[in-house]
């Protein structure tokens, strides 16, 4: 189990981290233009063409998706903070009055002053890890794109085309102007649509140079952001005391679990194929006759559930009908508050409604569950080191964990995207520690229910410290070592768990069993990158619906064994 990582390969990141974590120790904002060199010269995996003169428009569109849109236009200093009396002690009272503002791919709650300053919750170190290299990949990036733009005649055709979207052959012919592929420019279209032209018009007319200042970020200011998110949990759920209940926790997603217990899409059905045949939308009309033609193996319930998704998208009303259904279905949802964008869903197995759910959960004994005091604590999966402070603080308010069960995207450097890695092995970057367990969930519990992918059990993960932070020797080196899984998310929660287990603080550097746990731990991931592939990355491929496969494949596997191990305990 020893790591054999090559100096140059781990030094660059290395080197890296230390760069921006010394210059963010200043009481004043930090250039992000300081940091650029140091970005290059690690040679990011997910930042191939770094030193092109070309824009690497992976990179950038992998960036725009994480960052609010206000940093492509106005805004440029950005502020870091764990909570609202943080910001205001240096000066920036009030920020939650701001404009909220999102980030598709990311969530991290954030507001924007109107004019030149954003300020960003975040909620671990991971945050810092994420933002920083984001930032500058965008910088490096935009300024390319700027360098190309910049000319008259590319600044008199946006003009003319603001607030449109841009033809085929618009596109062909700034294609032309600015030497940018078509292709990528394309993709650019799918996201911003009709606002292409303006944001594209911000970029050709000037540069960027983004700045940051890192408010705090001490271990207690991290665990007070936590303790609230917690505390908001608990005053919302008065009538259920954790400290009584049996609790299985699971991080996943808020749609996939609460479609498959409530059986809500389902019972639409009528109302849904509806909606397909008067939407319009010819790939969604033809997907649905092909299921029903049983002329692709496409499941009828995951397209249910997507065209669920898209028919609350037009029909807003919708939404409060499902989350009304929801709640006799004993789902509950916490929305998140304070610097944490993490929802919870508290499900009382006890209220699951036998005849409504999917039928893939009909298991023997779901009978039993009636007299079940038993409760699922899901939550929206968090990033890197917040799922350690989320776990811990559960773990401390919590008398009985029951099982723990991970479900994510990941990196595959052996599989193909949409396929389900099963890992029994975990290599944790943030503690250096190597985690062996015994995985609930194997290779057969999974198949039955994915039609697209492969099930790869038996495999060995990697919890990285950052998407950016990982250059091809760094992985080809851990690829020979038999990980083939690169994620999160799986490294903090099996730290948090060891603490669970042990009456001490998690180790560093050691090789960890946890193979005695006396809870169950399942821990599937689905690939949505495959970053051996140049520039085939998340910011470049987007699942749509192919990725309810995999999503809905894993957490039926996940329900499965929570509903088996509820059912034998009652009986036990």
């Amino acid at each position: 189990m020893e790591r054999t990582v090559p100096s140059r390969a781990s030094d660059e990141i290395n080197l890296y981290i230390r760069t921006y974590y010394s210059l963010l120790r200043s009481s004043h904002e930090v250039q992000i233009l300081t940091l650029i060199e140091a970005h290059t010269r690690m040679h990011s995996a997910l930042h191939v063409e770094v030193s092109s003169p070309q824009p690497d428009m992976a990179a950038f569109i992998y960036a725009i998706l994480r960052v609010p849109a206000c940093l492509l236009s106005q805004a440029d200093r950005v502020i870091l903070g764990q909570s609202p009396e943080l910001f205001a002690r240096h000066g920036y009272a009030d920020v939650q009055s701001w404009a909220a503002v999102s980030q598709p791919a990311r969530r991290r709650i954030g507001y924007w002053d109107g004019q030149r300053t954003v300020a960003l919750f975040i909620t671990s170190r991971s945050d810092i890890d994420d933002l920083i290299p984001t930032l500058t990949a965008l910088e490096i990036e935009r300024d390319k794109m700027h360098r190309l733009m910049n000319r008259r005649s590319v600044i008199h055709q946006l003009e003319s085309r603001l607030e449109e979207e841009l033809s085929d052959n618009e596109l062909e012919a700034l294609a032309e102007s600015t030497n940018i592929p078509a292709d990528d420019l394309d993709r650019l279209r799918r996201i911003w649509g009709p606002e292409m032209p303006a944001n594209l018009l911000e970029i050709a007319r000037r540069p960027h140079r983004y700045s940051v200042r890192l408010l705090g970020s001490s271990l207690a200011d991290y665990n007070r952001a936590t303790r609230r998110w917690w505390t908001h949990i608990d005053s919302r759920t008065p009538a259920i005391t954790f400290r009584d209940r049996p609790v299985y926790f699971v991080s996943s997603n808020t749609h996939s679990m609460a479609n498959l217990l409530s059986g809500f899409a389902l019972q639409q059905e009528d109302r849904l194929v509806r909606y397909i045949n008067e939407s319009g939308d010819e790939n969604m009309q033809r997907e649905h006759a092909d299921i029903l033609d049983q002329n692709v193996p496409s499941n009828r319930q995951n397209f249910l559930y997507y065209a669920m998704k898209k028919y609350e998208a037009t029909f807003s009303q919708a939404t409060a009908e499902r989350y009304e259904h929801e709640r006799h279905a004993g789902i509950r949802r916490i929305p998140s508050r304070a610097a944490y964008d993490v929802e919870a869903q508290i499900v009382e197995l006890r209220h699951i409604c036998r005849d409504c759910i999917d039928p893939r959960l009909r298991v023997a004994g779901l009978e039993r569950l009636e007299s079940s005091d038993a409760i699922i604590l899901n939550i929206d999966f968090p990033l890197g080191m917040a799922a350690y402070e989320i776990l811990s603080e559960i773990a401390s308010n919590v008398d009985r964990v029951q099982g723990v069960y991970i479900m994510g995207k990941a990196a595959t450097l052996n599989g193909r995207i949409g396929d389900v890695m099963i890992s029994d092995v975990v290599h944790d970057e943030q503690s250096l520690n190597t985690y062996l367990f015994h995985n609930c969930i194997s290779a057969d519990e999974v198949a039955p229910y994915l039609v697209y992918g492969s099930v790869l059990d038996m495999q060995k993960a990697i919890s990285v410290r950052g998407t950016f932070l990982q250059n091809e020797d760094y992985m080809a080196v851990f690829y020979k070592e038999g990980y083939t899984v690169l994620e999160m998310e799986a490294g903090p929660y099996l730290s948090a768990a060891y603490e669970m287990l042990r009456p001490q603080r998690y180790p560093q550097d050691e090789l960890v069993d946890l193979h005695g746990s006396p809870f169950p731990i399942g821990i599937l991931h689905y690939a949505s990158d495959t970053p051996f592939s140049k520039g085939k990355n998340l910011g470049s491929k987007n699942l749509s619906y192919f990725g309810m496969d995999p999503t809905y494949a894993t957490m039926i596997a996940v329900l499965r064994a929570i509903l088996r191990e509820e059912i034998a305990r009652l009986g036990a």
